[in-house]
């Protein structure tokens, strides 16, 4: 008789188990809560916030936290705050704009190089290797420098710097899809090789490809942050958060705020962004979703060595 019978109650303290294939879990509802806090102080700006992007307060200069102005002015009276809200805005559609590029050119190419093979395969491949070889942000600085420093040229530099992999990754996977049962019965039937690639071998895989574009999205934040403090991205008047932090690096002592707002959102975006990606990722793969402990392994072991020994006797 168990001691819950005898007293008739269950055990106060049960075992915890981490439910399989569940998505909403705490810290991704964590990441999406502040994710989605960021996308609407970003998106309705100037319902939010009383005062506009390039709006100037000169009676208030260089001001630190107040009521007026909740994260302090900068060196010519705009609102941090609200710099950092319209910052939010270029910084999150430029993101966008780089995976875009990515998708519409990495996507293709990898169809094409694991699909068809042969000639096809080693020119991309080749390609990807010459792109590969450069570190990313040092390719998109050449890239900035040739076509001029601009918000547009920073988000189609960066796109080209990120489509080597995303174009090894679809290749992977279309060289897995592409030897089933089921792409051979589709050939069986004369499905031609473009609904094959991209109606078939492609939704198979974008669950996988869904998982490295949102990480590529973190990614592209931190960038597109780098190549605006450094001068090769946004242009002054217009707000970004690596630019932000660029004007406030100067004046940190003075005023911290200026680069610990912009530095903060930053920091906020990319880990939320990265959470959820991991948790997506542990939801979309089987095999991601319950991995054996060492203790687990390490028990399943003794017993089998335990069976093992019994049986030699």
């Amino acid at each position: 008789m168990k001691a819950s019978d005898l007293f008739g109650h269950r055990p106060m303290f049960r075992s915890k188990k981490r439910k399989e294939g569940v998505l909403f879990t705490v810290p991704v509802i964590l990441s999406m809560i502040v994710l989605g806090a960021l996308i609407f102080c970003c998106v309705f700006a100037p319902f939010i916030s009383p005062y506009t992007e390039s709006g100037q307060d000169r009676t208030a200069i260089m001001q630190g936290p107040s009521m007026r102005h909740l994260l302090g002015t900068d060196r010519v009276g705009r609102d941090t705050l609200t710099r950092v809200f319209y910052g939010g805005r270029t910084t999150l559609i430029s993101a966008l704009g780089v995976v875009l590029i990515s998708i519409i050119i990495g996507v293709p190419f990898g169809l094409i190089s694991g699909y068809y093979g042969g000639w096809a395969d080693t020119i991309i491949g080749r390609i990807c290797d010459i792109l590969l070889s450069f570190p990313s942000l040092l390719l998109a600085f050449i890239f900035v420098a040739g076509f001029g420093r601009s918000q547009l040229n920073a988000i189609i530099a960066l796109g080209i710097v990120y489509v080597p992999m995303l174009t090894r990754l679809v290749r992977s996977l279309t060289l897995v899809e592409k030897n089933k049962t089921y792409v051979e019965a589709l050939q069986s039937c004369g499905v031609s090789d473009f609904s094959i690639m991209f109606r078939h071998i492609l939704r198979n895989s974008v669950s996988t490809i869904t998982v490295q574009l949102t990480l590529d999205l973190g990614y592209a934040v931190l960038d597109l942050a780098a190549l605006s403090f450094l001068g090769l991205g946004v242009q002054p008047p217009t707000a970004d958060w690596g630019a932000m932090l660029e004007e406030g690096f100067t004046l940190i002592l003075m005023q911290p705020m200026l680069s610990l707002a912009p530095g903060l959102a930053i920091v906020l975006t990319v880990i939320a962004v990265n959470i959820f990606s991991d948790g997506l990722h542990q939801y979309l793969e089987p095999i991601q979703r319950k991995m054996p402990s060492f203790k687990s392994v390490e028990a399943r072991l003794e017993r089998e060595r335990s069976a093992q020994n019994e049986c030699n006797a």
